[in-house]
């Protein structure tokens, strides 16, 4: 039972650590909004990891890998979610652009005293936790993931779903060990990146990252 922990928890540190849509948005609210705002989405992003390690205890992830018009329809629609994120972080992006030019047209001193700071409204806890949430589930490969990864750690003789369970609580915690830090190292450099062009440059790279993650969900036919 130790050897099938230790194994786990080192699959699970390695996987955690590939980077995804999850990672980019967790970076991108960390970077502009703070530590607390990078955090509530890490625990949004691992309340959708806990889900799917139930949904696999429960038996519902094996409906993604037994119908494909299940798996199809899960991922349309997860793919829509990411370049949906995508293009509203480039339109942020373009949209300070054009706040920011306008500002210094129309009051020059409060554009340059933005020069040094984040000029935007903070989101919310709440908002940055739901998007968290929302960029777990869009992934429908979590679902088949925890369904074939999870089992292979279950030791004989105990009971599957309560081992599942367990695990899916084991994957979420290794998941947040892993982004806490990144939330803080994000967070800590937040003076520089809530600068206003640095911010957009930003935004930028996160909305075509997410797009590029979100295309290539929806072709995937695999």
């Amino acid at each position: 039972m130790v050897n099938e922990l230790v194994a786990f928890l080192g699959a699970a540190f390695l996987i955690a650590m590939v980077p995804g849509p999850s990672t980019v948005v967790i970076v991108q609210r960390a970077a502009r909004e703070g530590r607390r705002a990078g955090m509530a989405t890490v625990l949004g992003n691992e309340t959708g990891v806990l889900a799917w390690g139930l949904a696999a205890a429960l038996g519902l992830s094996a409906l993604l890998v037994a119908s494909r018009v299940a798996y199809d329809v899960l991922r349309i629609a997860g793919a829509a979610v990411l370049v949906w994120f995508g293009l509203r972080a480039l339109w942020q992006s373009r949209r300070g652009a054009a706040r920011t030019t306008a500002d210094a047209d129309t009051f020059p001193d409060a554009a340059s005293d933005a020069a040094s700071g984040d000029v935007s409204a903070p989101t919310g806890v709440g908002r940055c936790y739901r998007q968290g949430v929302v960029t777990s589930f869009a992934n429908p490969k979590a679902g088949v993931f925890a369904v074939s990864f999870l089992p292979q750690f279950v030791p004989d003789g105990v009971s599957v779903p309560l081992a599942l369970v367990a695990l899916s609580m084991l994957w979420a915690l290794v998941d947040l060990a892993w982004y806490t830090p990144i939330v803080w190292l994000a967070g800590g450099a937040g003076r520089v990146l809530r600068r206003p062009r640095v911010r957009r440059v930003l935004e930028r790279v996160s909305g075509m990252v997410l797009l590029g993650f979100g295309l290539r969900l929806a072709t995937d036919s695999t």
